[in-house]
């Protein structure tokens, strides 16, 4: 069912001069949540909402808890987006705002537990060729969506330094490994999805009902150490390679906000088709978002960061819903703040790579920056930016905030 309606209306303005230029990422139409409170004061934290270059507190609405808001049906989210664009649009009275240049940011809301999928099927492949070459597809991932459990407690907002992580690496021609500090340190361009009302334990859901269990979208860096992957990964998965840190954006865009983003579900006719309790009409209809993602880089030499690829999410090979559906299928409990990261979403071609290993062909081809300077992987003091937005025409550009975050030397 689409939820398109007067909120979604390009034409509308907002009596917050910033809101209303075309080069924002949070119009009159956007309205993300935040945590945040005035910089440098011991002030408690509180939920935002943004709107332009300024932070509207809803505290004086009672609402003190980003996660009991998620909880709620989605019919009371979307009576709360009505009333908070009713506050914001032009003609309204103005109300106190905070500028989000005088604020700082914590995680938008408490995140109980984190899965990261890997839908992403051109970066599965691209991995695949190079750490399986001779079968770089496995044999599940047309069937499965498949996932990890992550970790929740290293999870940071935008603008938090992590320090270089340590763990075991073996070069291929060594015959034991070493335990040193991580030299192929990468992003991975994702979005993270925040769970709503959740299901309770032993209690699944059917694809068709997994939209209102899915609350908003952030920008999130699954930040990955290369060279300590490879050793650990088998049989279990990932582990130290990955839970070092993953950066979010402070900002959560909600799935209502995205609704004139949708587009059709789509599997090419030779690929397996989603078995039945992934598939439906509804979900083949509308599944699916079309939204710009991209990473940008900066070294300390250099004054402005420089775009190193564009991907989109309309080339994930599994969807939101998808995602959702297959987590509690087994009964599994999903819970209000839950973070569901979508995996690095990569495009066909190399320019659209969700990763620096696919950029540069597994560290064999360096970057070069627009100041001369290379790169394979990041240094200290390197800066990776991830960016979004999703635009069409006939309605207002959506932007989703920064996602940056900068790497330290190891201790």
């Amino acid at each position: 069912m689409s939820h398109i309606d007067h909120t979604h209306d390009p034409a509308a303005l907002s009596w917050v001069a910033s809101a209303n230029d075309p080069a924002t990422d949070f119009p009159l139409q956007n309205l993300p949540f935040c945590s945040f409170r005035r910089a440098g004061t011991p002030e408690p934290w509180r939920v935002g909402v943004g709107i332009g270059d300024q932070i509207l507190d809803l505290s004086a609405w009672g609402i003190t808890d980003l996660n009991a808001l998620m909880a709620r049906p989605g019919s009371e989210r979307r009576a709360l987006r009505h009333r908070l664009f009713d506050t914001l649009k032009e003609g309204a009275p103005e109300v106190e705002l905070v500028p989000q240049a005088q604020a700082e940011f914590t995680l938008p809301c408490r995140i109980g537990d984190y899965t990261d999928f890997y839908t992403g099927i051109h970066h599965a492949r691209a991995i695949g060729r190079l750490f399986r070459p001779d079968n770089p597809l496995l044999p599940n991932y047309q069937w499965v969506p498949i996932g990890y459990h992550g970790r929740s407690s290293s999870i940071v907002v935008s603008g938090t330094a992590l320090r270089r992580p340590k763990g075991q690496v073996k070069p291929p021609d060594a015959e034991a490994p070493v335990f040193k500090p991580s030299a192929r340190i990468d992003c991975e361009l994702e979005l993270g999805l925040f769970v709503g009302p959740g299901n309770a334990l032993g209690e699944p859901f059917g694809i068709d009902e997994a939209d209102e269990h899915a609350f908003g979208l952030t920008l999130l860096n699954d930040w990955s150490a290369r060279d300590i992957q490879p050793w650990e990964y088998q049989p279990l998965g990932p582990f130290l390679a990955k839970n070092f840190g993953t950066t979010i954006s402070p900002w959560i865009v909600t799935m209502e906000a995205l609704e004139p983003f949708r587009i059709p579900f789509t599997r090419p006719a030779e690929d397996p088709q989603p078995l039945p309790y992934l598939d439906s009409p509804a979900h083949r209809a509308n599944a699916s978002y079309d939204i710009e993602l991209e990473v940008w880089f900066k070294t300390p030499s250099m004054s402005a960061p420089t775009r190193l690829s564009r991907s989109n999410l309309r080339h994930a090979y599994w969807s939101l819903a998808q995602m959702l559906t297959h987590h509690a299928s087994n009964g599994c409990n999903l819970q209000p703040g839950d973070l569901l990261g979508t995996g690095t979403i990569s495009g066909p071609t190399q320019a659209e790579s969700g990763s620096l290993l696919e950029l540069t062909a597994g560290g064999k081809q360096s970057i070069t920056l627009p100041n001369g300077e290379q790169r394979t992987f990041v240094l200290d003091g390197d800066q990776l930016g991830l960016r979004a937005f999703a635009e069409k025409p006939g309605f207002r550009r959506i932007g989703f905030g920064p996602c940056d975050g900068v790497i330290l030397a190891a201790t």
